[in-house]
């Protein structure tokens, strides 16, 4: 009962927003609750607990900061000529409202395996194919769960990827044997997720001729437009220029921030060397017309990234230092041995442990770290077997932890990247909110997660690359 109440501060959080109440409310009082538990069942002193709590918070500082420095990034793609030489370049092709949110999930694909990073890829990525959706009438939930979904699939894959890096060091596996082991599985992932967006995209009944850049206000009602003048007067000048047309050459920011990050230069390096060079370039092509705007638009996107997402994350990650203060997955763990009957359903369990983690933590990493030594220790020691066929176990485990986390968390409203992508659609899509039915046509995450359940509860992984698990009786629980 006592390892059951420290749940309680996870129950608090999801149950509150799922009735409605605002996170920013939501947060401080789980994180609250999870200090009293610890103080009251763990005989924590007050102050120990807080200072728990405070440090959790100061591991948000870091990605504050890559937040902060997307959310400018976004304003000035959309200012100084970047997105409009994007959108352009897409509708040169001929993307259309059935087919922008697949084009949208193959590119962010390609993007998120080449830098490794998912919030680059959002950041980058949103301002263009928002706006192209909305050129062309396509329906912008699905435009953005695509965009979520292609974004974690490098986050989940790539060998620059700090969540596949971390996880497999955390099992003590190889990234390239992970990487190998999951392949097959990630492409398969990949193809019937775009299917499925293709099929989604068709079964709505969006528009079949691209969008014409000469008529794009025509699609704007007034009313729109005056709320856009007056929140977001980067996207009136985006759409003004994808109108008149711009030089393709403004493309080569968001190209260099791809490039920068393949060769694995620091992510807020990055994104900031994106904005220095979009905005030189700008000025030089007289796309924007002076410093003080291009500092304007910096300050603007900074205060939007503060204004909730920031200060949401510091609470959800200062719970999530208090839930792993009480050691509170520990008993999970000795549930699983007890529950499980034999080692394929073992492992099963462990992809429960890593939703919850998910779900408890609000962040991949801090759940790579706590939940994966959990994993880590039960498999090594509840689990005969070679040492080969324990490394095998191992790489499930990694995949696991990684998946789950990458792409629970863009589902999980709480959570620190789905609070990141919430926030930055508000900021750079504001005639649009995101909802919980838009969450569910994520469907990249939907089919990594059922399938990577289904496959390792049925041994139907034997069926897919390089990803087969190990059998009993060559691996068997210890009695």
């Amino acid at each position: 009962m006592k390892s059951l109440i420290k749940f309680i501060p996870i129950i608090i959080l999801g149950g509150l927003i799922i009735t409605g109440t605002d996170a920013i409310l939501a947060a401080p009082i789980a994180t609250i609750a999870a200090v009293l538990i610890s103080v009251v069942l763990d005989k924590t002193k007050l102050n120990d607990a807080m200072s728990t709590a405070m440090e959790g918070a100061k591991d948000a500082v870091l990605p504050s900061f890559v937040m902060m420095l997307a959310y400018a990034l976004g304003s000035i793609f959309m200012a100084t000529g970047t997105g409009a030489a994007a959108i352009n370049l897409f509708l040169s092709i001929g993307v259309n409202g059935k087919s922008v949110a697949v084009v949208a999930f193959l590119a962010a694909c390609l993007i998120s395996v080449s830098t490794g990073t998912s919030w680059g890829t959002f950041a980058c990525c949103l301002p263009i194919f928002m706006w192209l959706c909305n050129i062309v009438n396509g329906n912008p939930g699905l435009t953005y769960a695509a965009l979520a979904g292609g974004a974690a699939f490098g986050d989940n894959i790539g060998l620059i990827s700090d969540t596949t890096i971390i996880s497999s060091g955390v099992q003590g596996v190889k990234v390239m044997d992970r990487v190998r082991s999951q392949i097959a599985w990630s492409l398969g992932c990949l193809v019937l997720a775009a299917i499925a967006y293709f099929a989604a995209g068709h079964m709505m009944g969006l528009g079949t001729t691209s969008g014409d850049a000469s008529s794009i206000f025509e699609n704007i009602t007034p009313e729109t437009i005056a709320i856009l003048e007056e929140k977001r007067p980067a996207v009136i000048t985006l759409l003004e220029q994808v109108e008149s047309g711009v030089s393709v050459v403004m493309l080569f920011p968001a190209i260099l921030i791809i490039v920068m990050a393949i060769l694995k230069i620091d992510t807020i390096i990055c994104i900031a060397s994106g904005i220095v060079v979009a905005s030189i370039m700008g000025l030089l092509l007289g796309y924007v017309d002076s410093v003080q705007t291009i500092m304007d638009l910096v300050y603007g996107g900074f205060a939007d990234a503060g204004a909730w997402p920031v200060v949401l994350m510091l609470w959800v990650m200062a719970m999530g230092a208090v839930m792993r203060s009480m050691n509170a997955f520990d008993v999970i763990g000795k549930l699983i041995v007890k529950l499980s009957g034999n080692v394929r359903m073992l492992v099963s369990w462990n992809g429960v442990l890593c939703l919850l983690g998910n779900m408890a933590l609000s962040e991949d990493i801090s759940c790579i770290s706590a939940i994966g030594p959990v994993i880590k220790d039960v498999v090594e020691n509840q689990v005969e077997g070679s040492e080969e066929d324990i490394y095998r176990l191992k790489l499930r485990n990694a995949l696991l932890n990684d998946s789950i986390g990458c792409h629970c968390g863009t589902m999980i409203p709480w959570h620190a990247t789905c609070v990141y992508y919430l926030g930055l659609v508000a900021a750079m899509y504001p005639i649009y909110s995101i909802t919980g039915r838009d969450l569910a046509m994520n469907f990249m995450a939907i089919i990594s997660i059922v399938s990577l359940f289904v496959l390792t509860a049925t041994g139907w992984d034997r069926f897919v690359p390089g990803m087969a698990m190990p059998e009993e009786p060559d691996v068997k629980l210890k009695r």
